[in-house]
């Protein structure tokens, strides 16, 4: 009898820990990237906060990305430079692409988000996000610093992944049977916004801000609050989903949860988004 509890006892706990990687998806903990740290694994950790910010404190041994240079500076703003030029960027600031790279922000998700899925498009396999919980950073003994970090220039090779990639034609020829998830605030999907950013959405988009699938302290919300989110708008496993915003930085943390956490299959981000559409396309309200 004792045995058998035994064996029950640690099938549950099994049970709970795989629930747990799963609900985790490519989410890092603090305490995690710790042990790695600790344990002197591969890693690179970069911060895509702004460069002052950056300045002020940082992981240690972090590097820092400037998501401003990875975008074309010209109009529309914000669509992603060639593969080519993003991998001399991140070549020059000492990213190979090989190993773990950990990515975090100030806290509110969305650049990091962004970064991550500018890697999985470039290829990179093994790529991870750390919440900005100064908390649970300090618990788990994570060194943080104001000294730079000597960055040695080396070689990135992209190996595009054109399968989460979209653009302005793809979506005019899917965005009737896909479902076309505009992930900014109501206010700009509806054109009400008080800034003038926007003047309504792309016809047959459903709406579902970015920040629904987070908790108030920024961190992501659970699996099954996630899919319930989701299903709400009629994302669900068995459906292409592509995803915009004003310039698709808020589109790739919506991006990470729904193919990790969820773990959809078939789910794109159009680079151009709104930004893009609304200069030769007509929009809804």
């Amino acid at each position: 009898m004792k045995n058998i509890k035994l064996f029950v006892l640690s099938f549950v706990v099994v049970l709970l820990a795989t629930q747990f990687l799963a609900a985790q998806g490519d989410m890092i903990t603090a305490a995690d990237l710790g042990k790695k740290i600790k344990a002197k694994e591969k890693l690179t950790v970069v911060s895509v906060r702004k460069p002052a910010d950056f300045k002020k404190s940082h992981l240690k041994n972090a590097i820092n990305i400037d998501l401003k240079k990875l975008a074309s500076e010209t109009d529309p703003k914000g669509i992603l430079k060639s593969p080519e030029e993003i991998a001399t960027v991140l070549g020059k600031a000492g990213i190979d692409g090989k190993g773990l790279i950990v990515i975090y922000d100030d806290g509110k998700m969305k650049y990091a988000g962004r970064f991550y899925w500018i890697l999985k498009y470039l290829g990179v396999e093994n790529v991870k996000v750390l919440h900005r919980d100064l908390k649970k950073w300090q618990a788990a003994r994570l060194p943080v610093t104001k000294a730079s970090t000597p960055v040695k220039a080396t070689t990135f090779t992209p190996n595009i992944n054109k399968s989460i990639f979209v653009d302005e034609s793809y979506v005019k020829a899917h965005k009737a049977s896909a479902v076309l998830l505009d992930v900014r605030p109501p206010d700009e999907f509806n054109g009400t916004s008080t800034k003038p950013v926007t003047k309504g959405h792309i016809p047959d988009a459903e709406n579902m801000e970015y920040t629904q699938i987070l908790k108030e302290n920024g961190d992501l919300k659970s699996k099954a609050e996630i899919e319930n989110i989701a299903k709400g708008v009629g994302a669900t496993a068995d459906k292409e989903i592509i995803l915009y915003c004003g310039t698709s930085t808020r589109a790739g943390i919506v991006y990470l949860a729904f193919t990790t956490i969820l773990g959809y299959k078939n789910v794109k981000v159009y680079d151009g988004a709104y930004n893009e559409w609304v200069v030769n396309n007509p929009v809804e309200k």
